[in-house]
């Protein structure tokens, strides 16, 4: 493979799931790390990614701001925001999670909407904070400097106070058979409770997400109620999950 087409796909997956690790991209490219870690450099040098130690992350989830040249796939998360947006009702206590499609959601909210949002995402409580109309409950702690939310066992027994009406939940692994999945278990663990204490469970994920696997089990099939992506509900590549029972929008 050459140096160009290696180096493009790693943006693709840093771009996809936010952040990537040296050796999970060394064994999907076939390449040593130092191969990887030589292209992180230069694609780091030309800013088209951030590197971390053993690793990168994406440049437009870097940042609070808002750039629409910067986030990946900004039309196709903008059609997911609209759509989780129809879900929403006055006086809903609304569970948000962090992520770019979140963000956007945010941002895009009516603004006579009267909702209280409680999120684990500094970013999204930024953002939710401009709007006119609704309250923004902050769940703080230990901030992952990759995911950008609070995590620990603080955060976790402090979700459990609440009962949300609604979650909304930025995936970064998602598959028919193996459910959410994440990269970091203690965003994971973070994830696993907000799915519990919610009576609804909304997934949000652009497509080229779908079918994913990350290391770390989130949560089944069974415990979402809704995907909502930007394709057509009839879209073959959403007849897995459409044949799993779940609504598809």
């Amino acid at each position: 493979m050459l140096k160009k087409e290696r180096q493009a796909l790693i943006l693709r997956e840093v771009n996809i799931h936010n952040k990537v690790i040296l050796s999970d991209l060394s064994q999907k490219l076939k390449v040593s790390e130092d191969t990887v870690r030589r292209d992180i450099q230069e694609l780091d040098e030309a800013e088209k990614l951030v590197k971390v130690r053993g690793g990168a992350l994406s440049k437009s989830y870097q940042v609070y701001s808002y750039k629409e040249h910067d986030i990946y796939a900004y039309q196709e998360k903008t059609i997911i925001a609209r759509k989780a947006i129809s879900y929403l009702r006055d006086d809903m206590l609304v569970l948000i999670s962090g992520g770019s499609t979140n963000l956007e959601l945010a941002r895009i909210l009516p603004p006579d909407l009267k909702i209280t949002f409680l999120t684990v995402s500094l970013t999204t409580a930024m953002q939710l904070m401009e709007h006119p109309s609704s309250e923004t409950l902050f769940i703080g702690g230990h901030l992952s400097k990759t995911a950008q939310i609070a995590i620990g066992g603080e955060v976790v027994q402090a979700l459990n106070d609440f009962r949300p009406d609604i979650c909304l939940m930025g995936v970064n692994g998602i598959d028919a058979k193996e459910g959410l999945t994440e990269n970091d278990w203690e965003v994971a663990a973070v994830k696993k409770t907000m799915i519990r204490v919610s009576q609804k469970v909304l997934a949000l994920s652009i497509a080229e997400k779908l079918n994913s696997v990350q290391k770390i089990k989130v949560g089944g099939m069974n415990q979402i109620d809704t995907l909502i992506t930007e394709l057509n509900p009839e879209h073959e590549k959403l007849t897995p999950y459409r044949n799993s029972g779940l609504e598809v929008v």
